[in-house]
């Protein structure tokens, strides 16, 4: 995790403002980010970081705003393996990414 994400989690923790950290927790196959890669978001949508962009990135942030909303966790599943319409989809793994609010 850089240390950007530690900084703005720090500063909005203080100022009491929620932030949800999504973590990859596991990948198997190939798959644009491996475990470890974190993106934090912010109560408006926008987020640091990146767990690799595209349609998954999409499933995680629609997950991670649902625990903005409510806190509860979750565990997406990110499949990439399923064919889709395009020339340029190079993964063909699967991202377990972790989502957590990390601030109130």
């Amino acid at each position: 995790m850089s240390s950007e994400i530690f900084r703005e989690i720090r500063e909005a923790s203080e100022a009491g403002e929620p932030r949800v950290l999504a973590t990859v927790a596991r990948t198997r196959g190939s798959t644009p980010r491996k475990a470890g890669a974190t993106m934090l978001l912010r109560p408006d949508g926008t987020f640091q970081g990146t767990i690799g962009g595209g349609c998954g990135e999409a499933e995680v942030w629609q997950d991670a705003m649902d625990t903005m909303a409510d806190g509860t966790p979750r565990l997406t599943v990110v499949d990439l393996t399923e064919p889709i319409d395009g020339d340029d989809k190079i993964c063909g793994g699967i991202m377990e990414v972790f989502v957590e609010r990390v601030t109130e």
